[in-house]
């Protein structure tokens, strides 16, 4: 790890104030408010707080967005407001060389399409793909008290992946469906997620310091839907390092 590195880092926890007396700090940095990928990690940081009850962690982001789209983001998937900071660009992604995507110059929705479809994003696919045909290997999201609201106009439980596909696994369609609510989210509130679509490519990435604010774990991601080493299991990361 470089000097120049560490010493960004230390600016950030300095410049935004990600101060606190816990043990482990998480500092995520999300592409676009409005990316796919920032709405379904900062739900599963969200659940992983409030299934841990985790008090040796503080989780702290910082997105490409504006202050209407902070709020919005934050309501819809209960991400602490506080610790989250909103920039207008990719300044600090860049000065950290996160990925910024494909850029072929026919613009930001172009060059997303074509990562969506693979290209410069090779896990995507296999991503998209195991939305709809589940995975044994990886957790439910839904319990069968969940009322789910698909495209707000068709309601379903999720008694109903239980009767169909069973309990204990995700099932078929499942990451689907819970996709396609977040996507719905972000296309009627398009204005304020999406502030620039040049930033739609921009991938994101993640830090976890302990209490000397060194980095004891990294990522950087590549691909749409791929803002985890372990996709299967996003957040183990934090439940291998952050010891009670």
């Amino acid at each position: 790890m470089t000097e120049k590195f560490k010493n960004i880092i230390n600016n950030l926890v300095e410049e935004f104030n990600f101060k606190d007396e816990k043990d482990f700090k998480l500092i995520v940095l999300f592409g676009l408010l409005g990316d796919f990928d920032s709405f379904e990690y900062a739900i599963n940081l969200k659940k992983f707080i409030d299934n841990h009850e985790e008090k040796n962690l503080s989780i702290f982001a910082i997105a490409i967005g504006n202050q209407n789209g902070k709020e919005k983001f934050c309501k819809f998937t209960g991400f602490c407001e506080e610790n989250l900071i909103v920039v207008s660009d990719n300044e600090i992604h860049n000065n950290l060389e996160i990925s910024r995507g494909l850029d072929i110059g026919l613009g930001g929705w172009i060059n997303m399409l074509l990562m969506l479809s693979g290209i410069n994003s090779f896990k995507t696919i296999k991503e998209v793909i195991r939305g709809y045909t589940g995975d044994r290997k990886a957790k439910q999201i839904y319990s069968e008290l969940d009322n789910i609201n698909v495209l707000k106009f068709l309601k379903i439980s999720g008694n109903s992946f239980r009767q169909v596909f069973g309990d204990g696994y995700l099932r078929p369609f499942e990451l689907a469906t819970f996709r396609l609510n977040n996507m719905n989210e972000i296309i009627q509130n398009w204005s304020d997620y999406i502030i620039d679509e040049k930033y739609l490519p921009q991938r994101g990435a993640s830090f976890l310091l302990n209490d000397k604010n060194k980095v004891i774990y990294k990522f950087f991601s590549s691909d749409v839907l791929g803002y985890s080493s372990n996709m299967r299991d996003p957040l183990r990361f934090l439940s291998d390092l952050i010891k009670e």
